[in-house]
């Protein structure tokens, strides 16, 4: 079989008459309105190019209401780009719709493929496709192949700049001055964006057969070849399916449905994530507890920084949300930890030699990393009086090994002390801080139900847009 006639990707393009000397460098602007839908129809494709993967994987066919959308937006992002920085083509502006036309001058056609591998569909789009991503990656920009081969290639700019955009560059130049196109660099051009077509369509798994090495040039695919001397015969005239009609209300249908199921991902992973978080990071009193801290510093005082608490009057909301809050802290010498207003930690320490805790790096969820804290030193000498002495503490707790300090949370500035309880130079603790936090579970109860409604709702839009009438 003719690899030449039988591919089942074909990319038209027509120069009918030659464009505007100067519209070219304003098209950008122009294009601007199908820039945005397309950016919503990329999101769309990928969607849709996921859910096609399972399927071929599992029913060896491509849905065909989902191959004639993704279709549609390949063959509405090619005359896009065949209009502006694709190839420069035509002044016509691109009619805002997934349906082929017949008279515009840009037009895309691909195969319905009745069956797919199974096996195949999981290597192609990445391993199989490694050598034509080398070679498109030149034609398109090694910079922006990543983004452009889901589908946009021809209108997601960036750079570096590849063959096809220094071509068209030219392309523009000659019309400035010359009022024409050279025909030759037409003819090349789209032979370029022939070949990424090809790959993009192969990639996009709307096809097993492997694209061709090969530069096809020129506005129309290449005619049937010859072989050993004697001319092909004619093919018998098919006769295709009418193209089923994508109107604008399926395209809104789709696109909300992507948009809908992307949302639906975040919140079933948040709801998740809260759900484990709350089941497996309570202590045996209910606290929800971070991962310990290792703290030390060779001065007299580690500080947190000033947390703000402001319930506008509700405390209601603190007791619901929050709950009591427990600091849990582990010293080989005997340690006072507190927590006090913010103002009267700040006079007790002024002009004493201590550290505040400004972050603290690491993962604090669910470990990993080890969180290693940073401090901010402030110079000074040591303190007139030792911290229990202090009768501004809200809730405090003095001994060596495991303290345990729990606070009810009410409206002001706080900060939480640890200092040696003689007020001594060198302080280490092991700490970790917590909270009751009941509306955890139910908020990712709430956040893993939304996601569920979303993800079927999105189910319902994509599949209502995308069938075939």
């Amino acid at each position: 079989m003719n690899d030449r006639a039988s591919y089942p990707v074909r990319i038209e393009g027509e120069l009918r008459a030659e464009p505007s000397r100067w519209l070219w460098l304003v098209k950008w602007l122009l294009a601007i309105p199908h820039y945005i839908v397309l950016a919503f129809l990329w999101l769309a494709y990928v969607v849709l190019t996921v859910v096609a993967f399972f399927a071929i994987l599992f029913t060896a066919r491509y849905p065909r209401g989902l191959f004639e959308f993704n279709v549609g937006f390949l063959r509405w992002a090619w005359r896009v780009a065949f209009y502006s920085y694709g190839a420069l083509g035509t002044d016509r502006y691109p009619p805002f719709t997934l349906d082929d036309v017949p008279d515009y001058p840009a037009r895309l056609h691909i195969d319905y493929p009745e069956r797919l591998s199974r096996g195949r569909v999981l290597v192609k789009w990445w391993l199989l496709a490694i050598p034509h991503y080398m070679v498109v990656g030149i034609l398109v920009g090694g910079g922006t192949f990543a983004a452009r081969s889901a589908g946009g290639w021809w209108w997601m700019g960036g750079f570096p700049a590849g063959l096809i955009d220094i071509l068209v560059l030219v392309a523009g130049v000659a019309l400035l001055f010359t009022a024409r196109y050279p025909r030759g660099l037409f003819d090349f051009v789209l032979g370029l964006d022939r070949w990424v077509a090809r790959v993009v369509v192969y990639a996009g798994l709307m096809t097993d057969r492997y694209p061709p090495f090969r530069l096809d040039q020129g506005g129309s695919e290449p005619p049937l070849e010859e072989t050993e001397g004697e001319p092909m015969p004619a093919p018998e005239p098919a006769t295709e399916p009418k193209p089923a009609h994508v109107g604008a209300g399926r395209v809104v249908l789709v696109v909300l449905g992507s948009i809908a199921a992307i949302l639906a991902f975040g919140f079933l992973a948040a709801g998740s994530a809260l759900v484990v978080i709350d089941r497996t990071q309570r202590d045996e009193d209910g606290y929800l507890m971070s991962p310990g801290v290792d703290l030390s510093t060779a001065t007299y005082a580690i500080v947190s920084e000033s947390a703000n608490i402001d319930s506008g009057g509700a405390q209601w909301a603190l007791d619901t949300f929050l709950g009591d809050v427990r600091v849990r802290s582990e010293s080989q010498r005997i340690a006072f930890v507190g927590i006090g207003p913010a103002s009267d930690v700040d006079n007790y320490l002024l002009g004493v030699e201590h550290v505040v805790v400004t972050d603290i790096e690491g993962n604090l969820v669910f470990g990993g990393d080890t969180p290693r804290p940073k401090y901010s030193e402030r110079a000074g000498g040591p303190p007139r009086t030792t911290p229990a002495g202090q009768a501004f503490w809200v809730a405090s707790a003095t001994g060596s090994g495991e303290q345990t300090v729990d606070w009810d949370p009410t409206d002001g500035e706080w900060r939480l002390v640890v200092m040696n309880e003689d007020a001594s130079r060198g302080v280490a603790s092991h700490m970790s801080v917590g909270a009751k936090l009941d509306s955890v579970l139910w908020i990712g109860i709430v956040l893993f139900t939304t996601g569920v409604l979303l993800a079927a709702g999105a189910a319902f839009a994509i599949n209502s847009g995308a069938r075939r009438r």
